[in-house]
């Protein structure tokens, strides 16, 4: 797992400079099909980089993006109507039977069918109507770092080609160069806070709650730590109740719109005794993590390539393998 997402910074480097002319073409198509919405669909850390790719498409193309629900098709055989719909589907193997069910679908209810996938001769790349490789390489750790990383990468390659946004494409040039920096911040702090954890919150909003629920996720396989990924926005409607003195927060805040709010309940919270761990963010009372200065659309990719080196450690530290999570595959075959 380190060894993997050490690497992303060289993955982007090269995924960039492989897609730029396929992704140009893309772009082209998608301005001339101008589709009505956009229908994504993945498991597991791919389904993090939707979540992503929701908000960026929907704050950059003002266009309705939402997770569709692979059990639709393969378990009880229906199709919405998807006539004029750009449908995104994300995947590291591209093999997982539920989704291509669903992808299948999707060509026969009338969508575009787009895919994200590392595995450039899987039966998902060969049944899509495009296919964008993720460049990722092999990933033999069952926890996905690079590949997510690459993930948010092409989503925003494309984002950036489809709407012509030549600020946000030439600030991703630099993301290689950015990851390098993030990797070796030092969040080893929160390692000796979360060493004996059971439980803890990982919040975020936006274009962070795909990152946010990446490290929920990271925490729970290979940490054996219970973690609940919660929109920041969605705290005080429940959740704000197990929030004690000592619980573990760990939140993270890109610097755009949702800053203020993040940053107010992440001081709430430190005024309240919790054990608050923050990257993006100045925060009295709680462990300040370090973050490197970037386009505010890169920021959550940054701070998840930091948080990975962190809880590599953490799982070691907990006395686990962080490369083979217990009950665990590298492709989860669901129905």
């Amino acid at each position: 797992m380190y060894c993997e997402a050490e690497q992303a910074p060289q993955v982007v480097r090269e995924q960039l400079a492989a897609n730029a002319e396929r992704l140009g073409r893309l772009g082209e198509r998608l301005r001339h099909l101008a589709p009505r919405a956009v229908v994504t669909c993945a498991r597991g850390s791919s389904d993090h980089a939707a979540t992503f790719a929701k908000y960026l498409i929907e704050t950059r193309l003002n266009i309705l993006t939402s997770s569709a629900a692979p059990s639709v098709s393969s378990v009880y055989d229906s199709t919405p109507d998807l006539a004029g719909t750009l449908f995104l589907a994300i995947s590291q193997s591209g093999a997982s039977p539920d989704l291509l069910a669903t992808v299948r679908a999707a060509k026969e209810a009338g969508a575009l069918v787009v895919a994200l996938v590392n595995a450039e001769n899987s039966p998902l790349a060969l049944t899509a109507d495009f296919t964008v490789p993720l460049c990722a390489g092999i990933e033999r750790s069952v926890a996905a770092t690079k590949s997510y990383i690459a993930s948010l990468s092409a989503i925003i390659q494309l984002v950036g080609s489809w709407a012509r946004e030549a600020e946000l494409l030439e600030a991703l040039q630099e993301a290689p160069g950015l990851l390098e920096q993030a990797w070796q911040l030092d969040w080893s702090p929160a390692v000796s806070r979360l060493r004996l954890a059971s439980d803890l919150y990982v919040l975020g909003r936006g274009l962070g709650l795909g990152v946010t629920q990446e490290a929920a996720l990271k925490f729970k396989e290979t940490c054996g730590l219970h973690a609940e990924a919660v929109s920041s926005a969605e705290v005080r409607h429940g959740p704000m109740a197990l929030i004690r003195a000592g619980f573990p927060v760990l939140i993270f805040a890109q610097d755009d719109a949702t800053h203020a709010g993040v940053e107010s309940l992440a001081t709430e919270l430190a005024g309240r005794r919790a054990d608050v761990m923050v990257a993006g963010a100045k925060v009295p009372r709680a462990l300040i993590l370090p973050t490197q200065t970037a386009n505010r659309v890169l920021q959550p990719m940054l701070l998840v390539q930091s948080f990975y080196r962190m809880v590599n450690a953490l799982s070691l530290a907990r006395g686990l393998n962080p490369d083979r999570p217990p009950y665990l595959n590298k492709v989860t075959e669901t129905v």
